[in-house]
C-alpha cells in the first residue's frame, strides 16, 4: 500500500498518535501515584509491580512521540482531544480504573488507531498499535488480578501451596499464605514477592 497522500499532520494517524502519546503519559502518571500510595501502605512488591507497568506506558509513549517526529510532524502545539479517566483516590479505586482502561485500550482503541493507519498506508505504526495493544491487555490482567486479590485481602495467599519469595533477602517460603514478617530478615508481608498469572 502507497504511503498516504496528504501531509502526516492531517491524517487520522497523527491523530491518532498524538492521543495515544497523551494517554499514555497520563497512564504513567496515574500509575506511579497509585504506586505511591501502595508504597505508604506497606505494600512494596505492589508498588514495584505497578510502578512497572508504569514503566511500560512510558515508553509506549516515547513510541508514539517518535513516530511523529520520524514521519515529519514535528509542530509547537497539537490539539489533542481525549478522554482520560480522574478516578483511583485509594490503591483499590486506581486499580479497578487501570484495568478498566487497559481494558479499553486493548480492545477498542489501539484496534481501531491500527485500523486507521493501515487504510492510511502506515503499516509500521499499525503493527506498533496492535502490539502495544497486546502488552495492555497483559496489564489488563494484572491489574485484575490485583484488584481482586488487593480487595479481598488474599494478595498473599493462594488456595495450593506457593513458593513465596522475600524480595528484600530472597528467603523463600512454600505455603498456602506467605509469612507476616521474613524469618530471616524481619521485613513485612508487603516485601513478598507477588504470585502473578502468567
Amino acid at each position: 500500500r502507497k504511503e498516504a497522500k496528504m501531509e502526516f499532520n492531517q491524517t487520522k494517524t497523527f491523530k491518532n498518535l498524538t492521543a495515544a502519546f497523551a494517554g499514555e503519559c497520563q497512564a504513567g502518571m496515574r500509575y506511579q501515584m497509585i504506586a505511591q500510595k501502595a508504597l505508604t501502605q506497606g505494600y512494596k512488591t505492589l508498588a514495584d509491580e505497578i510502578k512497572t507497568i508504569a514503566k511500560n506506558e512510558t515508553m509506549h509513549a516515547k513510541t508514539f512521540f517518535d513516530f511523529i517526529l520520524e514521519n515529519g510532524a514535528a509542530c509547537p502545539n497539537a490539539e489533542v482531544a481525549g478522554g482520560f479517566p480522574f478516578e483511583g483516590d485509594t490503591v483499590e479505586n486506581g486499580l479497578i480504573a487501570a484495568l478498566n482502561a487497559e481494558k479499553s485500550e486493548s480492545e477498542f482503541i489501539y484496534p481501531s488507531f491500527a485500523k486507521d493507519a493501515q487504510d492510511e498506508g502506515y503499516t509500521q505504526i499499525a503493527d506498533t498499535f496492535l502490539r502495544v495493544a497486546e502488552v495492555e491487555k497483559r496489564h489488563e490482567i494484572i491489574f485484575a488480578y490485583l484488584a481482586k486479590h488487593f480487595e479481598d485481602g488474599t494478595l498473599f495467599k493462594s488456595d495450593t501451596p506457593v513458593v513465596y519469595e522475600c524480595s528484600e533477602c530472597g528467603f523463600r517460603f512454600t505455603a498456602k499464605q506467605a509469612f507476616s514478617v521474613c524469618p530471616l530478615c524481619k521485613s513485612s508481608q508487603g516485601f513478598v514477592k507477588l504470585n502473578l498469572p502468567d
